[in-house]
């Protein structure tokens, strides 16, 4: 009898979370390699996530999409603090809960033997990438916003690639840059079917966990919002109690919704008010949709919008000027201008490079190889 070839197994280790920004374009890479597994090789795959995002939620629902051959992802949940600019108590706590994240990050990478580590920023990817390096473990930081994130900063100078959403950001991470585009999962979407079909579909996303202060925006409108189109809202998490008593009839709200059905409802919209996070940014950019876009004021997401306003491919509204009843005239003005949304979708589907995911699958190989 021949002797059976022996099986090649990968052991990569992917981080990320917080938000679900820095998780989704993970999960578009992870995707990507899946698809070349060869009859003498296998992946094991784990994700490093913090405690309370959305992230757990978001592996078990890429698990359960996957394959029965396939093996999914193991998720492990890792001690994290957060830097914040600005004077808090909290970061003196957090300060310790960084240190209780290394030392466990050292545990886990002696189990698990990871020959990669994979992240696209968030803070609890830090203490892991810095206890990866003590180990000698090859990195790769994935920089998706047109400004460097702090967690970005802290963990590029130990990495051996960057790749980057835009070419601009090249200058920011010298050689070791790599100009990728931003991954997006690949669109396998279920049709959305719209029970009343004289009105518009709009959704409204304030990224992973939601997002208060849009939220904050919408609520008082709901009623007005009923009149020209069925709204869809994902609030997030726990932010959804001020809806009591309201009577809006085809307007919605979920606190949650697995990212398949995020996307198949963004994929049958007619137009989507969202935050300026890359990942959303990126899947708006694939499905070629118009948008409503606010975001995060002093913040890396101002970047993301200007960028997007330069090249007329979003409505871009700033949210310290906006009220509850202008952000609803702007909906409804756009949504009784179709030629308006069809320019804005087309402009908005050339925003991004493609093939990123297929870019980073590969760069990843080019690693392992090395390393081997």
């Amino acid at each position: 009898m021949a002797e059976e070839t022996k099986k090649q197994n990968h052991r990569l280790m992917f981080s990320g979370g917080g938000t679900g920004g820095s998780v989704t374009p993970l999960l578009a890479v992870a995707e990507e390699l899946l698809k070349e597994t060869a009859p003498d090789m296998s992946w094991e795959l784990f994700f490093v996530g913090s405690k309370k995002g959305p992230e757990k939620e978001l592996v078990a629902s890429f698990n359960q999409a996957l394959g029965a051959n396939i093996k999914p992802f193991t998720f492990i949940a890792l001690t994290s603090g957060k830097w914040r600019r600005y004077f808090s108590l909290r970061n003196f706590l957090d300060i310790f809960k960084c240190l209780v994240g290394f030392f466990e990050s050292l545990r886990i990478l002696r189990k698990v033997k990871p020959e990669l580590i994979i992240s696209a920023g968030s803070f609890v990817s830090v203490p892991l990438v810095w206890a990866a390096s003590l180990k000698k473990i090859p990195i790769l930081i994935h920089q998706q916003d047109v400004r460097p994130g702090l967690a970005n900063k802290l963990m590029a100078p130990f990495a051996r690639a960057v790749t980057v959403t835009f070419e601009s950001s090249l200058i920011d991470y010298g050689p070791k840059a790599v100009w990728t585009g931003n991954p997006v999962k690949e669109l396998n979407v279920k049709p959305y079917v719209l029970e009343n079909k004289n009105k518009p579909l709009v959704i409204a996303i304030g990224g992973g966990t939601g997002a208060t202060a849009l939220n904050e925006l919408i609520f008082p409108e709901i009623e007005n919002y009923d009149s020209f189109c069925k709204l869809i809202h994902l609030t997030g998490q726990g932010k959804s109690s001020a809806l009591k008593n309201r009577s809006a009839t085809a307007y919605q709200a979920f606190e949650f919704l697995p990212h398949d059905e995020v996307l198949s409802l963004m994929a049958a919209a007619d137009l989507v008010i969202s935050r300026c996070g890359l990942g959303t940014l990126s899947e708006l950019s694939f499905l070629g949709k118009p948008a409503v876009l606010i975001p995060i004021p002093h913040s890396h997401q101002e970047d993301n919008a200007a960028l997007w306003e330069k090249q007329q491919a979003a409505l871009v509204l700033n949210q310290t000027e906006l009220t509850p009843d202008k952000l609803a005239s702007a909906v409804k003005d756009l949504l009784a201008d179709e030629a308006k949304r069809e320019t804005l979708g087309a402009k908005m589907a050339k925003v991004m490079k493609p093939g990123a995911a297929e870019k980073i699958a590969a760069l990843i190989w080019e690693m392992i190889n090395f390393a081997s």
